[in-house]
């Protein structure tokens, strides 16, 4: 047995779920997910619990069912709670400005990189380093928050470019000089 996919997933107030074979929905008041699930593995909702069970112990309903009791999990905190990723800008005259949905960034090129967010996310801008990026889909809010920091990515000899908040990166000492 799955030592995730075992592991109840409890509703908060407010969040409703509507299940209809594979296809399950989840509201709050956040916003609404829908998923698919994949086959070999049902949801099955037990007042204010969720339990997600596979159908029998094949191998693709092992592999498919911690993943699918994450993928709910997640959708539940989501439209309860919305999950963020922070990104920090270091290095001089590094910085951002978010205006509505498209955020820009200046990081050392030429010309200032502009990024528009899809819908659902949204971008903040905080003392024009703090990029904070929010939602309901953690794997969008994720994929976002990746494409921005893979416009500068940090830099291992002086640690300038865009990293996620708390990212330790490792820095090399660069070239010794002549003596």
């Amino acid at each position: 047995m799955s030592r995730i996919g075992k592991r109840p997933i409890s509703l908060p107030k407010k969040v409703t779920v509507d299940i209809k074979g594979q296809h399950i929905a989840v509201t709050g008041p956040k916003g609404s997910l829908e998923l698919d699930l994949p086959g070999k593995v049902n949801v099955t909702q037990d007042g204010e619990i969720l339990l997600v069970e596979r159908q029998d112990e094949s191998r693709t309903a092992r592999e498919r069912h911690g993943l699918c009791r994450t993928l709910v999990a997640n959708m539940v905190d989501g439209v309860s709670q919305g999950f963020e990723k922070r990104l920090s800008i270091q290095g001089v005259g590094y910085r951002a400005q978010a205006q509505g949905s498209k955020l820009t960034l200046n990081v050392g090129y030429s010309k200032p990189v502009e990024m528009n967010m899809p819908q659902g996310i949204q971008v903040a801008v905080e003392n024009n380093t703090l990029v904070i990026v929010t939602g309901i889909d953690k794997e969008i809010v994720g994929n976002i928050a990746a494409q921005i920091r893979a416009v500068r990515p940090p830099e291992v000899y002086k640690g300038k470019g865009i990293r996620y908040l708390g990212e330790m990166v490792r820095r090399k000492a660069g070239k010794t000089g002549k003596k």
